[in-house]
């Protein structure tokens, strides 16, 4: 139970400062969007993908199937933030984030669905 909510405070608490410092288009996630090639527009979208990942989590515990299929979303989102840095030629530093929030996603399925 302590695992279970350490994971989902965790992932709620990243995922809505990432997740809304993208859909307010701050300068630093502007920089982002420049560095990545994505467009400020698409970058925004991405940001309130991101707000609702959270929402779900956070909601999972009361609700398990919506922070499922929340948690499966992020994965999306993780996953193709992996393509990107790699697409990228990032290194190991640019990629280590989303692997990271990945494995966290990852667990707090598992202990979900445990």
């Amino acid at each position: 139970m302590i695992l279970s909510i350490v994971l989902t405070c965790l992932l709620v608490l990243v995922f809505s400062v990432l997740g809304l410092a993208g859909a307010l288009a701050l300068p630093m996630m502007r920089e982002k969007a420049a560095e990545t090639g994505f467009s400020v527009t698409a970058y925004r979208r991405i940001g309130v993908l991101q707000v609702a990942g959270a929402v779900g989590v956070a909601l999972g515990p009361a609700v398990p199937l919506l922070g499922g299929l929340a948690g499966a979303g992020l994965l999306l989102l993780l996953a193709g933030a992996v393509v990107v840095h790699l697409r990228q030629g990032d290194g190991v530093a640019k990629l280590a984030p989303a692997m990271v929030c990945a494995v966290l996603v990852a667990a707090y399925l598992a202990v979900l669905f445990a």
